[in-house]
C-alpha cells in the first residue's frame, strides 16, 4: 500500500484539510455574492441531490431480505442511538467546570447521536469478509433513523438552553433529508440503475458538499475565533475524547460478543463496524440544518471521529480478512 493510502484512506480527508486551510486563509470567500447567488446556495442545492441520491441507491431488495436477522439489527441500532448518546453524557462535566465548554459538550453530544455511514461500513464489512448484507440493510436503516433520533436527541439537550426550535428543526428536516430521500426511493426502480452506471462520478457531489460545508462554516468560526475562546488545550482534550469515545464502543461490543451474544464472526463484524460507524456526510448536511451557518466547532468532532475510523477499521479489517482465511 502506497504512503499516499495510508495517510488518506478516503481522498476526503485530504479535501477536508485543504478546505480548513483555506478557511483559515481566505475566510472572506464564503461571503462572495454573484447577483443574489452564493455558496450557501450551492450547499443547500447539494444536501438536496446529496440525500436524493441515497434514495435512489437503495436497493431494498437486498435492504429487507436479511430481516430475520432481527436481534443484530436492533443490538446494532441501540448502540448506535441510545449506547452512543448515553455515553455523550460523560463530556457534561466539562460545563460544570467551566460553562464556556457547553458548546464544545454540544458538539461532542451531537456526534455521538449520528447515524451509521452507509459506504464506508459496506466497504469495510466487505473487506473483513463480514455480513455485507446485514451492514448494508443497517447502514441504511441508520441513516433514516437518524433523520428522527439525531434531532430528538439534541432537541433534548437544547432544551436545558431554551434556544433550540424543534419544530422549525424537523419541519427542514423533512423537507431537505426526507423529501429527497422519499423521491430517490420512489425513482429507484427507474433511475436506479442510471445512479450504478454513473455511480463513481455523482458520489463526488457527496464530497463537494461536505467540503463546502467545512469551508464555509470553518470561516465563520475562524472569523469569531470560536477557537480561540475555547483555548487549543481544550480542543486537544476533546480530540482525545472523541478517540477514547471509539475505542469505548469498539471493545464494548467485542466484549458483549465473546461473553453475552456469541454471534459467529461475519455477524459479528457488522455489528462492530456499524456500530462505530457516524457519518461525517449526514453530520455535516444535517448539522448544516440544525445549526445554521455556525457550525464549525460542531463538525470538529465529527471530522476527527471520521478521520480516525477509517484509520483503524481499515486496519482491523486487513486483520479479521486474515484470520478468516
Amino acid at each position: 500500500m502506497s504512503l499516499y493510502k495510508k495517510l488518506f484512506p478516503d481522498p476526503l480527508i485530504l479535501f477536508l484539510g485543504i478546505s480548513l486551510v483555506l478557511a483559515y486563509i481566505f475566510p472572506q470567500l464564503s461571503f462572495i455574492n454573484y447577483k443574489g447567488f452564493d455558496i450557501n446556495m450551492v450547499i443547500d442545492i447539494g444536501v438536496l441531490i446529496v440525500f436524493f441520491f441515497y434514495g435512489l441507491k437503495l436497493k431494498w431488495n437486498e435492504v429487507f431480505k436479511d430481516l430475520l436477522n432481527w436481534k443484530l439489527h436492533v443490538r446494532i441500532q441501540l448502540i448506535t442511538f441510545l449506547l452512543f448518546p448515553l455515553l455523550g453524557f460523560i463530556f457534561y462535566p466539562m460545563v460544570m467546570i467551566d460553562e464556556q465548554f457547553y458548546v464544545l459538550f454540544l458538539a461532542l453530544f451531537y456526534l455521538c447521536c449520528l447515524p451509521s455511514t452507509v459506504s464506508s461500513s459496506v466497504v469495510m464489512v466487505s473487506l473483513a469478509k463480514g455480513n455485507v448484507t446485514s451492514a448494508i440493510f443497517n447502514a441504511s436503516l441508520s441513516g433514516l433513523l437518524g433523520i428522527i433520533f439525531t434531532p430528538l436527541w439534541i432537541s433534548l439537550v437544547f432544551k436545558q438552553d431554551g434556544d433550540f426550535d424543534s419544530s422549525s428543526i424537523f419541519f427542514s428536516l423533512i423537507l431537505n433529508v426526507v423529501l429527497p430521500v422519499v423521491l430517490g426511493a420512489i425513482l429507484q426502480p427507474y433511475l436506479g440503475k442510471l445512479y450504478d452506471k454513473y455511480k463513481t462520478t455523482l458520489v463526488n457531489v457527496d464530497k463537494l458538499t461536505i467540503v463546502l460545508i467545512v469551508y464555509t462554516s470553518f470561516s465563520h468560526t475562524f472569523q469569531e475565533n470560536i477557537f480561540g475562546s475555547v483555548g487549543i488545550l481544550n480542543l486537544l482534550i476533546t480530540i482525545f475524547g472523541v478517540v477514547i469515545l471509539f475505542f469505548i464502543v469498539f471493545y464494548l461490543i467485542q466484549f458483549l460478543n465473546n461473553r453475552f451474544w456469541k454471534y459467529n464472526k461475519q455477524d459479528f463484524i457488522a455489528i462492530q463496524f456499524c456500530g462505530t460507524k457516524k457519518s461525517l456526510v449526514h453530520g455535516s448536511v444535517m448539522g448544516s440544518v440544525i445549526f445554521g451557518s455556525e457550525i464549525g466547532i460542531f463538525l470538529l468532532p465529527i471530522m476527527v471521529y471520521h478521520t480516525f475510523q477509517l484509520l483503524f477499521i481499515s486496519y482491523k479489517a486487513t486483520q479479521y480478512a486474515n484470520e478468516m482465511e
